[in-house]
């Protein structure tokens, strides 16, 4: 076993090459690229690899912590991951110029817990497949939910901060980072308590209880970003936004005065993937109408990740802060584009199955990118592609760094 000594010699070491990393020019002008996308003024598009399957990736044992302490081995992991993708796979990622260390923030739930039957892989894949089991079928099953009581542990924080600054504070920065944007995602939470059968069904059959059980949970998520706004846990100073980049000229804006940070000063984002099968009107009734409370009420808001949104961008544009759309693998990407035209951004999402082969299938991938990137130029989007959702490359690493390579080409010459 590695001694303290030897595992803080292995931190420095990666913090040395870490920093080295970040200051290059290359990954300054990065940001430049994503702040002009987010911006509706696009340089070029830009490319993100994110969500990946680690567990298949650790060439040479680049990727296996030695670090034992949880801070520690956080900075640790981070660093592992940024220098990885670096060496083999940097598309266009911004490289944090210090070590995060994130606020410790206890959340005490909303009095029901996921009830699940799961089955898992034997390879180290956190990726498993759920049944849920529906605990919300009786309305009064309502009554025992309450909002959560969110509580800064101010102290673990600092002695977390202190502990990395101790090893490697001398080599670059460390960090503390709270919560960078509102993420809202009811219908998740319900589809997890339900199960997706019941909770469709009861769109129709019992609109008048799936409201109630849509408009408590709304709630609940108001009470949430209340406290975290209260309690100085926002952090105007985020470089993500959900697997893309969070920069842009409008945030945290001109009236942040540099202290407490307000949700005025950060992005939301929602989503409602449980709804890829309803109506248009179905989803503003039960979706839109709701998010207008919780990131409607943020600087900045991006909608969509899985769920289709074709021929649903005026009712999107009920969001008054509404900058980014999420683009999936089953929309029409031309009909999709020309609703968003300049008004907005594109986030498309390729799909994450065409790393999960044996090879790479090249020209089917330049097909698939040709598809999106021709439909941003016709109607004048600003867009980033983003591989994301990886739970495979079936060992075979080469997969994404090809894909890379690919997607990169093809961005440059956009």
């Amino acid at each position: 076993m590695n001694t303290t000594h030897q595992q803080i010699a292995v931190l420095r070491r990666l913090a040395k090459q870490y920093i080295d990393v970040a200051n290059q020019e290359r990954y300054l002008h990065n940001a430049k690229l994503h702040r002009a996308v987010n911006d509706k003024a696009m340089i070029r598009p830009v490319v993100l690899v994110e969500e990946l399957p680690w567990h298949e990736m650790n060439i040479d044992g680049m990727l296996t912590p030695v670090c034992e302490e949880g801070p520690l081995r956080a900075a640790e992991i981070h660093m592992r991951r940024i220098l990885f993708r670096h060496k083999f796979f940097p598309a266009d990622m911004v490289v944090q110029p210090y070590i995060p260390v994130q606020k410790v923030i206890k959340d005490s739930g909303i009095g029901i817990t996921v009830d699940e039957k799961v089955i898992a892989q034997t390879d180290g894949n956190h990726i498993v497949a759920h049944e849920y089991h529906d605990q919300l079928e009786a309305e009064s099953s309502l009554d025992k939910l309450h909002p959560a009581v969110i509580e800064y542990d101010k102290e673990q924080t600092l002695r977390n901060w202190q502990m990395v600054g101790d090893a490697i504070g001398d080599i670059l920065p460390v960090r503390l980072c709270g919560v960078g944007s509102l993420y809202t995602a009811v219908w998740d939470n319900i589809s997890f308590f339900r199960g997706v059968t019941p909770l469709l069904i009861d769109l129709i059959e019992r609109p008048e209880y799936t409201h109630r059980m849509v408009k408590l949970l709304t709630y609940f998520e108001q009470e949430r970003l209340r406290q975290y706004e209260e309690q100085g846990l926002l952090d105007a100073e985020q470089y993500s936004l959900h697997c893309t980049a969070s920069f842009v000229s409008d945030l945290p804006g001109a009236d942040y005065d540099g202290e407490k940070v307000t949700r005025k000063q950060i992005w939301g984002r929602g989503m409602a993937q449980i709804l890829a099968s309803v109506s248009k009107s179905m989803r503003d009734e039960f979706d839109i109408d709701y998010m207008l409370t919780t990131i409607g009420t943020c600087g900045l808001s991006y909608y969509g990740c899985c769920e289709p949104l074709d021929n649903m961008v005026d009712i999107l544009s009920k969001l008054p802060n509404l900058r980014k759309i999420g683009v999936t693998p089953w929309a029409n990407k031309a009909a999709l584009c020309e609703q968003i035209g300049k008004d907005y951004v594109v986030s498309s999402k390729p799909n994450p199955a065409s790393v999960a082969v044996p090879m790479l299938d090249k020209n089917n991938l330049r097909a698939e990118l040709t598809e999106i990137l021709t439909a941003c130029k016709n109607n004048g989007c600003s867009c980033d592609i983003v591989l994301k959702d990886i739970s495979t490359c079936l060992h075979r690493p080469e997969n994404i760094f090809e894909w890379e390579q690919v997607a990169m080409e093809m961005a440059r010459s956009f």
